[in-house]
């Protein structure tokens, strides 16, 4: 038996619980959306997406429910 495996595992469960130890400084996904694939992108705080509605607005329902997924995990934006 791989006892050092063991702990590991453990430990990574308790990780998995302690949400509050992890959080994301950048990713890209890509998100399924209604009509078409988005491509969303997130950096240190600072959203961005594809789709046209984000470009005119620079919010969007994908980074919005990205926001909400991640709630917790991702740097507050900066405040101006």
């Amino acid at each position: 038996m791989d006892y050092g495996m063991i702990g590991k595992i453990e430990k990574a469960k308790r990780y998995a619980e302690e949400r509050e130890r992890i959080r994301f400084e950048q990713f890209s996904v890509t998100f399924d959306g209604e009509n078409n694939p988005h491509t969303v992108h997130f950096s240190h705080g600072d959203w961005k997406c594809d789709c046209d509605f984000f470009q005119s607005r620079g919010v969007c329902s994908h980074t919005m429910a990205l926001e909400r997924i991640l709630e917790g995990m991702v740097p507050e934006p900066a405040t101006q």
